[in-house]
């Protein structure tokens, strides 16, 4: 089945069925196909045609789904846009791209030399379009890296990228016809688009657009729209097992959550499904593997501290530096391959040829596989500390420090220090209306963490930086302790400290 064509196949086949809604609108799928048709129409009455660029500045809505079909219909590329990025990010996006247009929200003003469109003008009716334009090979989207390993990146996706990981995604987690997704990950984010929209449309199941992400009232959504999964980062499920006691929602709908884009500890995976009666099915992978490469199995054997086996369709490799394959158990660095790897990077053939190999994706992310293909994450290549030579994988502290009820996250980095190298330096967050208990972090890292491990100093944060998809931004952290002016000197001894 392909994307570009997929309103007009459920439209045909259940018109009455539900679709897509948010806060405003629910569309079952016949009037699905009518708006998609309409905006594509609008799209041609604009110039847009096949290969031009529609860059989307949207916060989620049902609208940018009705554009995200309309410019496949039309055989164009869609770029998304996070909606917090400053306008000095915005046009060097719309000039990489070289988009044509740019839908904004109502009242949004962006100066530049790109078409600009509102998206409350957006034809909601009219003729209908040409039929689809069907092409595997076609550029489909046009995801931007988040930046924090260097200036952001046009990671090309096709159609056919776009197809195999939805059916993969369909499969693995068993997603078919009675399935309903609460959307809540941001749609500029190749998960909220791959994992929240095309895997329940392409299983001829629905989506619901939820609201902006609030903790104290995403049950209530839960109870009202009745998902029965929904896909979120290990903040996001943080924040709902940190909730009040007393709060004990109706989760009976949910079958499962996926926990992504960056490791959970163990510990938070056990606790949340304990509490909320339904499991979090831990997975991996990156834009450049148009989502996903690795996931638990949602009928099978979940183990906890890994991100599961590859998706059927996908290899996953440990290899050394010089790029041999290594055995199950050894540590190097995760490739990947299979038709879900990017066509490459926008412009950048030098990086492109540097990250994919002979079809291997190199992911800069390091870890191993077990004898059964189940991966264990340890770190990117680039966050590893070398404190007196030796490797030290900042994932290990933080699953020790994430264990301590009192902490909510934590982020662990290395900072130079003129004796060692680097020394190891931990950020964590309490609880909401906790505190750390520095006695029982500094017993937690003396039983499980070689003294070279350890933290010299830990501070306490109101909040660990994260960036627009939920990661915590270690390269914003080591900036922000490099600029704050230090307490003292390190201790022998771990200490904890405050940092505003």
């Amino acid at each position: 089945m392909s994307l570009a064509s997929l309103p007009d196949e459920r439209a045909e086949r259940d018109p009455n069925g539900p679709a897509v809604s948010d806060a405003s609108v629910s569309l079952d799928n016949a009037a699905f196909l009518r708006r998609v048709q309409a905006a594509a129409c609008h799209l041609e009455d604009l110039g847009i045609g096949p290969g031009d660029v529609v860059a989307l500045k949207l916060t989620n809505r049902l609208e940018f789904v009705l554009l995200l079909f309309a410019a496949w219909r039309v055989g164009a590329v869609i770029t998304p846009v996070n909606p917090g990025l400053t306008d000095v990010e915005v046009l060097r996006q719309l000039d990489d791209s070289d988009a044509r247009l740019l839908v904004v929200e109502d009242g949004t003003t962006v100066t530049g030399h790109v078409a600009t469109l509102a998206v409350g003008d957006l034809h909601d009716a009219g003729e209908p379009s040409q039929e689809p334009h069907v092409a595997p090979s076609a550029l489909a989207l046009l995801i931007y890296t988040s930046g924090t390993t260097g200036v952001p990146k046009g990671v090309m996706l096709d159609h056919a990228n776009l197809d195999a990981m939805a059916a993969m995604g369909r499969e693995a987690l068993q997603v078919g016809l009675h399935d309903r997704c609460l959307l809540i990950l941001p749609l500029f984010h190749v998960n909220g688009i791959v994992v929240s929209v095309l895997m329940p449309l392409l299983a001829g199941g629905n989506v619901v657009i939820a609201d902006r992400f609030n903790p104290h009232t995403f049950f209530d959504a839960v109870e009202r729209h009745r998902p029965t999964f929904f896909s979120g980062v290990p903040t996001i499920f943080n924040m709902l097992a940190a909730l009040p006691p007393e709060v004990r929602p109706d989760t009976s709908s949910v079958r499962f959550a996926v926990c992504g884009a960056a490791p959970a500890p163990a510990e938070l995976l056990a606790r949340f499904e304990s509490r909320y009666g339904f499991p979090l099915i831990e997975g991996y992978g990156l834009s450049e593997a148009t989502c996903g490469s690795t996931l638990n199995p949602v009928a099978g054997p979940r183990r906890a501290g890994t991100v599961g086996v590859a998706f059927r369709g996908q290899e996953v490799r440990i290899v050394d530096g010089a790029g041999r394959q290594l055995a199950p158990g050894e540590g190097g660095e995760v490739v990947v391959r299979g038709p879900n790897v990017m066509r490459g990077y926008l412009g950048r053939p030098e990086e492109t040829a540097r990250v994919v190999v002979d079809g291997w994706l190199h992911t800069g992310d390091v870890g191993h596989l077990d004898e059964d293909g189940y991966l264990t994450l340890v770190g990117r290549t680039k966050d590893m500390i070398i404190r007196g030579g030796e490797n030290i994988y900042p994932k290990e502290i933080e699953d020790v420090l994430a264990a301590d009820p009192s902490v909510l996250e934590v982020a662990v980095i290395g900072v130079p220090d003129d004796t060692w190298g680097e020394r190891v330096v931990a950020y964590v967050q309490p609880r909401p209306g906790g505190t750390v208990d520095p006695a029982s972090l500094r017993a937690r890292c003396v039983e499980s963490l070689s003294g070279f491990k350890r933290p010299t100093e830990t501070f306490t944060v109101d909040a660990i930086p994260k960036n627009a998809v939920g990661k915590i931004d270690k390269a914003a952290l080591r900036t922000l302790h490099a600029a704050a002016a230090p307490v003292n000197e390190p201790a022998d001894e771990p200490v904890l400290r405050h940092r505003p």
